[in-house]
């Protein structure tokens, strides 16, 4: 399951960025280790990815990035300044929301046949791409003049959109971003993502 999940690819890419070592730990979803009693007493959603580190256990993805970003990298990915702040904040809102609801659900949908509303995520999708590339065509990156966690946590379900057939050659904006991201040093990426080298 974990090698599957955007999610979990997102806090795997950030230590990488980091230069960080850690211990991946497979969690099989098939077979619910995810709903285990062990599991629920680190995450009670019963959710991938879970980021322990000493005594300090954190669930969900974007509270992983958060976490990291602070306690292992400086201002650089998280901004201390209020307004920049807000500015990443709104766009791991954003991850957690429209990006879930739109191309993360197409792809549960057409790669592992989860039953979703296909108008309404596909409808979601259309207007997550149309702000995400009006964003893009003005600045580099999602939140100030750099990279930060704002775009690792969009980036691997947009960087997934083929696995849910969405066709992302309309916005070269997007396209660019995405080629940004994959020539950061110590980026790794996972299978069936969209790759510059193929474009």
């Amino acid at each position: 399951m974990i090698a599957l999940s955007g999610n979990c690819h997102k806090v795997r890419l950030m230590l990488s960025l980091l230069g960080l070592e850690y211990r991946s730990i497979a969690v099989n979803g098939s077979q619910r280790q995810h709903k285990s009693e062990a599991f629920i007493v680190m995450n009670p959603f019963g959710q991938v990815p879970v980021l322990t580190d000493g005594e300090v256990t954190i669930r969900d993805s974007q509270a992983i990035l958060v976490y990291l970003a602070r306690q292992y990298g400086n201002e650089y990915w998280l901004p201390n300044q209020a307004a920049a702040l807000a500015g990443v904040i709104a766009w791991l809102a954003t991850a957690a929301n429209e990006v879930a609801q739109g191309p993360n659900r197409l792809r549960l949908h057409y790669k592992f046949g989860r039953p979703i509303n296909l108008d309404e995520a596909e409808q979601i999708t259309a207007n997550l791409l149309q702000i995400l590339q009006a964003q893009l065509e003005q600045h580099d990156w999602l939140a100030g003049d750099q990279v930060s966690i704002a775009d690792i946590a969009v980036y691997p379900y947009i960087a997934l959109a083929p696995e849910g057939k969405i066709d992302l050659d309309g916005y070269s904006a997007i396209m660019a971003w995405m080629r940004r991201i994959q020539a950061l040093p110590a980026y790794v990426g996972m299978p069936g993502m969209w790759m510059a080298q193929q474009h």
